[in-house]
């Protein structure tokens, strides 16, 4: 299993905006599409983000969505990754 009990919000949250574009980290990696260490980049990042009230706001009332918004330091990951979807 995939997940970051060090940083369980970031890790929720980096998980959930992926989930709005249909991607699955886990799968992700498995694939071999994401590695490890990049997703921990992604999850770090997330954890250094100061906006995670207006993520969780975002995130509860999105159900899918194509691109995520600008303030999501993941952004432009996360949105690549929806591609390959």
């Amino acid at each position: 299993m995939i997940g970051y009990s060090e940083a369980p919000v970031a890790w929720g949250l980096t998980r959930g905006m992926a989930r709005i574009l249909g991607v699955s980290l886990t799968t992700a990696v498995v694939d071999g599409w994401l590695s490890r260490p990049e997703l921990a980049v992604l999850v770090d990042r997330c954890q250094a983000c100061q906006q995670k009230q207006a993520c969780m706001s975002w995130l509860a009332s999105a159900a899918h969505s194509p691109c995520l918004p600008v303030f999501c330091p993941n952004k432009q990951p996360l949105e690549a990754l929806s591609f390959r979807n």
